[in-house]
């Protein structure tokens, strides 16, 4: 059977990081002029939400594919990530008005996949802490440099 090994994804940089995350919290909030605002403040708005998707969907789906115990049919699982990645990524290459699209998609996953069950979990706390892992994984690869006066 075909097994897909896990490429290591290049990191993001801080100020991508934040900016997607600050643009799927006013989107899962309902908050359409913050939203627009984030989005009209970087064109590559959609490509930030593929990269963050992708950074969200394959790790938790390929979780699966290592300890399938708790997962049924974990070869599935880890094949409609990969295909919801590929999808959103090709969606978000068609442009900044797909944007909001690819933004739905990735808090459906979080809400569907991620919440799922969990007492206490919101969408907005799940998102709260996976800036926080994305955030700290950017400035690990891409440290600030001391100025010199």
């Amino acid at each position: 059977m075909f097994q897909n090994p896990i490429v290591p994804l290049a990191p993001m940089t801080p100020d991508a990081v934040l900016s997607a995350f600050r643009y799927l919290r006013a989107v899962e909030a309902g908050d359409t002029e913050a939203a627009a605002g984030f989005a009209d403040a970087d064109p590559r708005m959609p490509e930030l939400l593929a990269d963050v998707a992708e950074r969200i969907v394959i790790p938790v789906t390929a979780l699966c594919v290592i300890d399938p115990d708790p997962c049924d049919d974990s070869f599935a699982l880890a094949a409609v990530g990969r295909v919801l990645t590929a999808t959103l990524r090709t969606w978000a290459q068609a442009g900044p008005d797909t944007v909001e699209g690819v933004a739905h998609a990735v808090i459906a996953f979080v809400r569907e996949v991620l919440t799922q069950g969990e007492i206490g979990e919101t969408v907005a706390a799940v998102l709260r802490q996976m800036e926080a892992v994305g955030f700290g994984q950017a400035l690990d690869a891409h440290p600030v440099r001391p100025t010199t006066a």
